[in-house]
């Protein structure tokens, strides 16, 4: 290689030390009185002419007052690019100059460095306004923020399945956001990778920037966010760093409103290109750490970044560049207005209500620019905005969408997938469009089959807002508002072993009461309803041998047992996908709604061939969207979601450890009177010192939590249980900060 460079350069080295690379090799040369850097390319066309486009704008940089940047340094035939036999191959060559400084990798952060590195890089963005250059305007390049999309084949290389649900999310939010903007947003040719190993320093100030091989022609925002994205992404604090770099670079191009509302989602961008290119490298070439030097910081930032409401980011930057930001209306002004239009019977969740705007995975961000910890929603199962799931209404949607009177793939397909979920006695499916829906329908069919119109149902229970479902729900006709219960309705007292006396045996002694129930009644029963775990009586699960003694008493009179999973179906109790299971019976009827579309309105009635044949003699079932092609699609999802991510795995890991820490607390504070519940469905009993029903402290707990930024809720007889059903994306991390929050709370109320 010595007699190579002498040749081709008349520069002698004294020493050749081989350096870090990426898609080429790099080596420093010393000679007598200089340093240079020599770089080797693959030998092919396209790269000769973006090499030569690169050192034409390097020269360009040195025109009207040099900059800090490496000097192309020309072949003794006047060339900057030209071919040259290296270690037995023939390889495109190159030299550049040297330039000393310490790498800002290796510098600890000031805020004056930072305005330094802003102010360098929009003097280099103002230089090179007027360069211009075919090869680099054509090139179509995967680390180009507009070019994202090249980067998407790379994602299933990401072995972590919580990892590519949030790059996948990111990527569907860069074609929601981004996307539709790239064609008004102004263009030039950028650097495009001022990331720590490429700046130098000198104390407060950079002395160089190398490496132009990322060049490209994009948008001018696209050059700030890359340099805001590796900036902070090794920094605890994201604004401190990112703020004064930001006023630096405006004061000099001044940025367009537009361009900086885009930041939030072209940093999240470069991140995603970031660990989408690592996790190709780590595969095509396992030994070489360099390509994947800067993964950890990229994962860390992107777990940072789903935290930070969008909004927020945006009017941060707005507010801090001089720009007037639109003041969103005050929540009584949205409750106002609101109120306009709805009955007051259409409520509210806390003291001061939330007004919310967007929503990803476990996170819901607020118009203001705040970001809340969903413990709560148990409709987007699998999360808010689960990019799987939007992918596939998205798609459906755009192909073909209709009623179940026309054939089409997805509604057996899906029908099949579902029902490979439950025992094989339960065969038939009727797809509707909500719970309530389904619970109204499950109760026709139970009349139907066993020609019978008494209904047996437990004691606080809820099954959905239709008559039918409110004249079943005690939880609704024994309210002071309600209507009482009617004559067909027979009510069973809960099995709760936290209320009874002798828990041990509360399952058999409660299902005795239900028996004689039974004998004594003058009509025989159609069917017998309850959720395995009853939400609104205070996530209360049904004491051991319950069911399993009364769905045989029920059957004798010809009527049927449903099972009503609303609530606690699909994964989300952890050791078992459906909560009959853990009561060990199989329903004649099972219910479905809330999370088999993840927020999508779908619901499901699945029962045996032998109830449903009784049903086909009566008029002909139809329902307009139960069952549709996007309804299918979006639950396919939700079902492929679940089993690909381990999401019932998580529920029953995650929510193991979150048990744990409550009931930890409850081990420290006497007002927490019981912890229950299974998976990610868990119930908090909040008691005074003399045991009774605590209401008020159940009511500020939710409250004071509302105002931390974490959203959960309460329920049960008294409204003092709080109750947690989050996203089954929930993570340790996420319970960590619940139960802290919580202990905080009855701590400040001791």
């Amino acid at each position: 290689m010595i007699k190579a460079i002498s040749q081709a350069f008349g520069i002698v080295p004294i020493e050749i030390k081989k350096l870090n690379g990426y898609e080429n090799e790099n080596y420093l040369i010393t000679a007598k009185d200089a340093r240079f850097i020599f770089k080797s390319y693959p030998n092919n066309k396209k790269t000769k002419a973006l090499l030569e486009a690169e050192c034409e704008a390097l020269l360009h940089l040195q025109k009207e007052g040099p900059l800090s940047t490496p000097i192309p340094v020309a072949f003794s035939c006047g060339s900057f690019v030209k071919t040259l036999h290296i270690e037995k191959k023939t390889k495109l060559c190159r030299m550049l100059t040297f330039l000393p400084g310490n790498f800002l990798g290796d510098a600890p952060a000031t805020h004056v460095l930072m305005e330094s590195l802003g102010a360098f890089l929009a003097e280099l963005n103002k230089k090179l306004s007027d360069f211009h250059s075919y090869a680099l305007e054509a090139r179509n390049y995967a680390w180009d923020l507009q070019n994202l999309h090249l980067n998407k084949k790379y994602i299933k290389h990401i072995s972590s399945p919580e990892k590519r649900r949030l790059v996948l999310y990111f990527f569907q939010q860069f074609e929601t956001h981004v996307s539709p903007l790239i064609p008004s947003l102004r263009k030039s040719f950028i650097h495009s990778d001022f990331n720590e190993w490429n700046v130098l320093i000198e104390g407060n100030r950079l002395v160089g920037l190398i490496d132009f091989g990322d060049m490209v022609y994009s948008p001018v925002i696209n050059e700030a966010a890359t340099a805001l994205t590796y900036l902070t992404y090794d920094k605890e604090s994201f604004f401190e760093w990112a703020t004064p770099f930001l006023k630096a670079y405006h004061n000099i191009i001044p940025l367009k409103e537009t361009e900086v509302e885009l930041l939030y989602y072209l940093i999240a961008t470069k991140l995603c290109i970031s660990v989408c290119q690592s996790s190709n490298a780590k595969r095509q070439q396992p030994e070489n750490k360099y390509a994947s030097v800067s993964e950890k910081n990229a994962w860390r930032s992107l777990e940072r970044l789903i935290k930070m409401n969008p909004l927020g980011v945006e009017n941060h930057f707005l507010k801090a560049l001089g720009f007037e930001v639109k003041e969103q209306n005050s929540v009584a002004h949205q409750i106002q207005k609101r109120q306009k239009y709805f009955s007051p019977l259409l409520s509210v969740s806390y003291k001061n209500p939330v007004f919310m705007k967007r929503a990803a995975l476990q996170y819901m961000y607020d118009g203001y620019g705040n970001t809340f910890l969903d413990a709560y929603n148990n409709i987007p199962h699998v999360g808010h905005s689960h990019p799987r799931v939007v992918s596939a209404g998205q798609k459906q949607m755009a192909t073909l969408n209709t009623n179940t009177r026309y054939l089409y793939d997805l509604l057996p397909s899906y029908a099949e997938k579902l029902l490979q979920k439950l025992p094989k006695t339960l065969s038939k499916i009727f797809f509707v469009n909500s719970g309530s829906e389904a619970n109204d329908l499950a109760i026709r069919m139970a009349k139907k089959h066993s020609g019978n119109k008494s209904m047996m149902v437990l004691e606080h229970g809820y099954h959905g807002h239709t008559q039918a479902g409110i004249d079943i729900s005690d939880y609704k006709f024994s309210n002071l508002k309600g209507e009482g219960q009617k004559n067909h309705i027979i009510k069973a007292e809960i099995p709760n072993e936290y209320d009874s006396q002798k828990p041990i045996k509360t399952g058999l002694t409660s299902a005795e009461k239900a028996l004689k129930q039974i004998k004594n009644s003058t009509d025989s029963i159609a069917a017998f309803i309850a959720e395995p775990i009853v939400g609104c009586g205070g996530q209360v699960p049904l004491a051991p041998g319950y069911l399993k003694t009364i769905y045989p008493e029920i059957r004798k009179q010809g009527g049927v047992c449903i099972s009503d999973e609303v609530q606690t179906g699909f994964g989300r109790l952890g050791s078992w996908f459906w909560g009959f299971e853990m009561h060990e019976v199989v329903p004649d009827i099972v219910v479905l709604g809330k999370p088999m579309g993840n927020g999508h309105p779908i619901g499901a009635v699945v029962t045996t061939a032998e109830i449903a044949h009784s049903f086909e003699q009566g008029v002909e079932f139809f329902s307009s969207f139960g069952g549709n092609p996007v309804s299918c699609a979006i639950g396919m999802a939700v079902l492929q979601t679940i089993e690909e991510e381990g999401l019932q795995e998580n529920a029953e890991e995650v929510g193991a450890y979150y048990k744990s820490l409550l009931k930890s607390v409850q081990e420290q504070d006497a007002r927490i009177g019981d912890v229950r519940g299974e998976g990610l469905f868990l119930g908090i009993e909040i008691i005074s010192y003399d045991g009774t029903p605590n209401r008020k402290l159940a009511q500020e707990i939710k409250n004071q939590l509302r105002t931390k930024n974490i959203l959960i809720s309460t329920d049960g007889p008294f409204d003092s249980v709080l109750k947690t059903k989050p996203p089954l994306v929930f993570t340790k991390e996420n319970a960590e900060e619940v139960v802290e929050a919580i202990h905080s709370v009855l701590l400040s109320k001791a």
